[in-house]
């Protein structure tokens, strides 16, 4: 359970970050849910049973970052859970694109949202689990481990996240924060799956070892079940969760 622990969940108006938030509140959790706008986040919040705290965050902006740990620090005094949900939008443009001819803007576009503003606000509230520990999990995906013949600039940034989650438990082990990266193969988002052609998505689910799409439900109750201390002396693991692709 996760009775009265509290929960900051970037990304969490829709799709992955929703379902997180909606299954830390149903374990008994107080869940912050973030969006780059306060009306989806308080939409979204809306929708959850529990205890949820709508707010606004814009993770590539330090001061946005800033202000919204200030308020939290004065709600709450402290945090024990960070999901770092929050990404850069599946654009099919750059994720077709031959590495080659990625452009600095393209690249510099994934790299603010889905490294330097999780690295941002992971370093931001880190300080707020010192008191008295915590768990910080960060979504990357399996091309990060495999590598992949698409999508190079959104590999290179989920590949620098899983180092981020190494150093994080090994620097704050013994301050009690465990830290995991969830590696995600194929989930049925509305962004995802909405975007490819239905002989996209046939393919896809071909893929993996149960020969069908992952949804986002299984991937919120895996964040929660590993934010619980069942998971107590486990740390710095990179969690696969692509239906049997990736067999590490």
């Amino acid at each position: 359970m996760l009775t009265d622990k509290v929960a900051v969940v970037t990304g969490a108006s829709r799709g992955i970050g929703f379902e997180i938030a909606r299954e830390f509140a149903s374990r008994g959790a107080h869940v912050v849910l973030c969006s780059r706008k306060l009306a989806s986040a308080r939409r979204a919040s809306d929708l959850i049973s529990g205890r949820t705290h709508p707010e606004h965050v814009d993770i590539t902006s330090a001061d946005s970052v800033n202000k919204f740990v200030s308020r939290i620090r004065k709600k709450f005094g402290q945090i024990d859970a960070l999901v770092n949900n929050a990404g850069y939008p599946f654009d099919r443009k750059i994720w077709y694109k031959k590495f080659h001819k990625v452009t600095d803007r393209e690249l510099d576009g994934v790299i603010a949202v889905d490294l330097k503003g999780t690295v941002r606000i992971t370093q931001a509230l880190l300080p707020l689990m010192l008191r008295r520990g915590g768990v910080v999990i960060s979504i990357s995906s399996t091309p990060a481990i495999s590598g992949y013949t698409e999508g190079a600039p959104y590999t290179l940034a989920k590949a620098a996240i899983i180092a981020m989650t190494k150093h994080i438990s090994l620097e704050y082990g013994d301050r009690n924060i465990r830290a995991y990266t969830l590696a995600l193969g194929n989930i049925g988002t509305e962004a995802t799956f909405n975007s490819m052609t239905s002989a996209e998505r046939k393919k896809a689910a071909k893929e993996n070892a149960m020969k069908r799409w992952g949804s986002p439900v299984e991937v919120a109750r895996i964040a929660a079940s590993i934010t619980a201390d069942n998971f107590a002396f486990a740390t710095g693991n990179t969690i696969v969760i692509d239906g049997g692709t990736v067999l590490l």
